[in-house]
């Protein structure tokens, strides 16, 4: 812990910085950073390729999966290839990832934005059936009150509506 001791007056005040906050917040920023530089990228060149996708989703992976450390890393790849557990902290996890990804924002989902990052973000060879997909889950989280329920319930329904899904 580092102590930072400033004078203001005649009072010491002293702030506290743990580094473990300074990490998190510099892994948020970075994962800005490269969404950006995709973004940028796809509008230099056309659609983002596989490659791309797949770092994207690692770095949201990366911010998301060490705020729930009873998630392992098995569990999360488990996730990505059709295993969802039934579970608070995996739902919750997936909802972090749904959140970065712009897909949903407090338990709702967002289909105009969703659509908006499967053009900008998805190979063509994925965009059709994303799209589709997607416009079949638009009610999937209706009705649902827990953030956390909402985003396993709208995962739930994509990986069943889109063929080839992708999931950090």
């Amino acid at each position: 812990m580092l102590i930072v001791k400033t004078r203001v007056g005649s009072k010491l005040i002293k702030n506290r910085y743990k580094f473990d906050m300074l990490r998190k917040i510099n892994r948020y920023v970075l994962t800005i950073v490269i969404f950006i530089l995709i973004l940028h990228a796809e509008q230099a060149i056309g659609s983002a390729t596989e490659e791309q996708m797949m770092a994207a989703g690692k770095l949201m992976r990366d911010v998301c999966l060490p705020k729930f450390p009873k998630i392992s890393a098995e569990t999360a790849d488990g996730i990505r290839s059709g295993n969802i557990p039934d579970q608070k902290d995996v739902k919750c996890y997936i909802t972090c990832i749904l959140e970065m990804m712009q897909t949903m924002k407090k338990g709702k989902f967002l289909l105009e934005s969703s659509l908006k990052q499967v053009d900008v973000l998805m190979p063509d060879d994925y965009k059709d059936d994303y799209r589709s997909g997607l416009n079949n889950c638009k009610d999937a989280v209706n009705g649902i009150k827990n953030n956390c329920d909402a985003g396993y319930a709208l995962l739930v329904c994509m990986r069943g509506q889109i063929k080839n899904f992708m999931f950090p």
